[in-house]
């Protein structure tokens, strides 16, 4: 991962071989807790979804977070944003390991960072790119069908927004400004039409 300061990405990633990465609601709770932890000092996160077996974050990395990692006198490729990324599903994998009885890996790959604002400069392209990147995240569990309303999912940042709770872990003002959104949009989102042509480039 290589990120910009200031620059908005689609952070993902998912179970090996598609398996669950969260077994029950303590999971959930201990990886938001790490990221609030670790995370922040180095983005504004604008939204999330945790899904059984995989997860989202629509993010905007800070100068901080693009620093290269210097080890003894030699600077590396590696940012401190992709280290502590990587360390937080690092520790992660280990608790559900002890936790299950376990070994090896849970994700499936290194997690993967999108550039969602590298888009030629076509500004009214990139508020619509955005948006349906914004609403897909949301709607993952209505689309996997464990929930019938978005705001019934307790692990992504659609309650945060409808209202239905006061969570501090996203950034909603910034969301608001950088998207362009309104809270009638998030209201309306379980029926958001997605272009199909623009979720192509989303990963």
């Amino acid at each position: 991962m290589h990120f910009t300061p200031n620059e908005i990405y689609h952070v993902y990633n998912r179970g090996n071989n598609k398996q669950l990465i969260f077994f029950n609601d303590n999971n959930y709770i201990f990886l938001l807790k790490k990221i609030r932890q670790k995370w922040k000092k180095y983005c504004e996160i604008l939204c999330y979804c945790l899904m059984p077996n995989h997860f989202h974050f629509m993010l905007v990395p800070n100068e901080e977070a693009c620093y290269n990692i210097e080890l003894g006198d030699k600077l590396t490729h590696m940012q401190n944003f992709s280290r502590v990324i990587g360390k937080t599903l690092s520790s992660y994998t280990k608790a559900i390991n002890i936790q299950n009885q376990t070994t090896g890996n849970l994700f499936q790959r290194k997690t993967q960072a999108k550039c969602l604002t590298d888009l030629n400069n076509k500004k009214e392209f990139t508020q619509q790119y955005l948006q349906s990147c914004f609403h897909y995240i949301h709607q993952n569990p209505l689309a996997a069908n464990l929930v019938k309303n978005l705001k019934d999912w307790q692990y992504s940042s659609f309650q945060d927004y409808y209202g239905y709770r006061n969570g501090s872990l996203c950034n909603k003002k910034l969301a608001m400004e950088l998207l362009s959104l309104s809270e009638n949009d998030f209201k309306n989102e379980e029926i958001v039409s997605l272009d199909e042509k623009i979720l192509t480039q989303i990963f």
